[in-house]
Order: C-alpha cells, then structure tokens, then sequence
C-alpha cells in the first residue's frame, strides 16, 4: 500500500466517520455502544474535540474517510490534563493495510506536541488486534478490567495500555 496521508479531521468527514463507527457499532465489541450515534453527533464530537485543541486525524481513499483517530482529556478533572485516552476506527473494506498504525503513529506525535504526557488505551472487548497495534506503537498492557461489559451475549474485559509520549520539543 502507498503511503497513508493523513490530515486534520473536517466537518465534512462526519458522515463518513460515522458510517465507520456504526459498522464497529453493529459488529464488533470494541465499542460497548448498541445502537450507533446520528451523524449530528459524530459532528458535534468532531467540534468538541477540534475546539479544545486536542488532535482528530482522519485519512482517506477514493475521496471519502476510511479511518479516524483522536484524543481527548483521559478524564475531566483537571489533573488529568496532561493524559489523553485514544480512539481508532478503520472501515472494515480497509483494515489490515496499514492504516491503523499510521494514524496511530501521528496521533502520538500530535498529542505530544500538544503537551499530552501519557496516552490510555481502553480497549473494550480486548480486541487482539487493536492490543496488537498498541503494542506495535510502544504501548504495554498495565490492566484489565474483567467482565464490565456486555455485548454480542457475552461477558467482555477491558484492556488498559499506556504509552509515555516523547516530550514536546517546545
């Protein structure tokens, strides 16, 4: 596959990126969601997210968005400031082509550069592969929550990675 560009998310990628979560929504148990969110609120997200300054990347293919990335303050409290937790979604037409771990990749060099110290990944279902990507990117395992979630008839665990980010150089 060719180099992955990818660039600051856009208003207009709301549809496409909602399109991708309902997917992971409907399939997958990486998200505890049961019913996939309406594209006003993939979009409010987006300018939540966009107006604190915290990085949302997207890239994109044949015109559309086929993968996401952000983070966002790991918890409100403001002693948590310097922590970001991430979220990563790729179409399932796309995976396995890269796309993850170049969008993973940026974001840890976005979020440092914004002054995140560390970066969390709750990985709901303890999707092998998203835990295979983190660790690919440097992230170790530092806990599991056991049986917190239900979905697809079963029990899940959540699965906490944590990753140091380099310093920003400013």
């Amino acid at each position: 596959m060719d180099a992955v560009a990818i660039r600051d998310v856009e208003p207009a990628d709301a549809e496409a990126i909602a399109a991708i979560y309902a997917h992971h929504v409907l399939h997958g148990t990486a998200s505890y969601d049961f019913e996939p969110p309406p594209v006003e609120a993939t979009l409010a997200k987006i300018e939540s997210i966009t107006a604190a300054g915290w990085p949302f990347l997207v890239t994109d293919r044949e015109g559309r968005a086929v993968g996401y990335a952000y983070a966002t303050q790991f918890r409100d409290r403001d002693g948590y400031r310097f922590t970001c937790e991430n979220s990563i979604y790729v179409d399932p037409d796309w995976s396995r082509r890269g796309i993850g771990k170049a969008l993973l990749e940026a974001l840890i060099e976005r979020s440092a550069a914004f002054g995140f110290r560390q970066m969390v990944a709750v990985i709901g279902g303890a999707e092998p592969a998203s835990i295979a990507l983190h660790a690919s990117c440097g992230f170790r395992e530092v806990g599991r929550l056991h049986q917190v979630g239900w979905k697809k008839d079963r029990w899940l665990d959540n699965v906490y990675m944590q990753l140091e980010l380099p310093a920003a150089s400013d």
